[in-house]
């Protein structure tokens, strides 16, 4: 699994590491069951604070994308789809997304191609346009 950190970058570290997380699972770089390296290895490699580490992994977990044992470190876990609550966040992220799009000039064809491009990358196991 590559991460690429910004450290120029106005969102936080850990968001970054979550979201680079995320994707690889969606991405299919990160199976079910497989697991990620520990706190202090990630860090080490990253150049970064093992407690930024712990709180990337923390956010995934409460998410549902990893669980964690204390003796066997972070699994990767796909979360049930489908709830109602995270229905309603990605409706929520989607209008901000879309809203900010729409005032940049974004039509709803291009839009809507951008997503359907992403979508078919992240289904074939590439890395989307931008990251």
């Amino acid at each position: 699994m590559i991460i690429t950190l910004d450290f120029k970058s106005e969102t936080p570290i850990y968001v970054q590491l979550r979201n680079a997380v995320v994707v690889a699972i969606g991405r299919g770089d990160l199976q079910d069951g497989e697991k990620l390296p520990t706190i202090r290895q990630l860090a080490e490699e990253l150049g970064i604070n093992a407690m930024t580490v712990n709180k990337a992994f923390t956010t995934l977990k409460n998410e549902g994308f990893i669980t964690i044992d204390r003796r066997h470190g972070a699994t990767v876990t796909k979360p049930e789809g489908g709830n109602a609550e995270y229905k309603e966040k990605l409706e929520q992220e989607l209008t901000l997304v879309i809203s900010e799009a729409s005032l940049k000039g974004v039509g709803r064809k291009e839009f809507l191609d951008t997503c359907a491009d992403i979508f078919a990358a992240l289904a074939a196991g590439q890395r989307p346009i931008a990251e």
